[in-house]
């Protein structure tokens, strides 16, 4: 077994063990194999080129895994990859008086319970009292409790 297929298994196995603590929770194949990806390497430089090169293989695998670590769990590594968002939208804030029993509009959306419609060219999420309302049907707001709109379809 050459050098390079030496380093390339323990890249390999560096790779598997990373890929279980950051991204796949718990024990699983990904982190035994690198694990045993990385023991097999360092078995198999004892083993072909000697005591020497198996301690100096083990000393350099030792060090490239805890460097590893040590750049992955930094902040900045997190930073990149985790998401920077925050969500600042809200679903049906009603401000008092804004839509009220009676005011009619129209269905934007299926409304089987539930589906979004336009009323007073303001876009709600609205549910519907009796049955399912088509898109483009005309409806008219039967209740208003807390932010949520009941509907129903308007025959007029």
């Amino acid at each position: 077994m050459g050098w390079t297929l030496i380093i390339v298994l323990i890249i390999v196995g560096i790779l598997l063990l990373l890929l279980e603590l950051l991204v796949i929770p718990g024990a699983t194949v990904a982190g035994i194999a690198g694990f045993g990806l990385m023991v097999f390497s360092i078995y198999m430089a004892y083993d072909t080129y000697g005591a020497m090169a198996g301690h100096w293989t083990l000393a350099g695998t030792l060090g490239f895994s805890i460097l590893s670590m040590v750049l992955a769990f930094r902040s900045r590594t997190w930073k990149r990859a985790g998401l920077d968002y925050t969500i600042t939208g809200k679903a049906n804030v009603l401000e008092a008086g804004t839509v009220q029993k009676g005011d009619k509009g129209v269905a934007i959306s299926r409304l089987s319970p539930s589906g979004k419609a336009r009323i007073k060219g303001q876009y709600y999420e609205v549910h519907s009292r009796v049955g399912v309302v088509n898109p483009k049907d005309k409806i008219m707001v039967v209740k208003v409790e807390g932010n949520r709109i009941y509907v129903k379809f308007d025959t007029n």
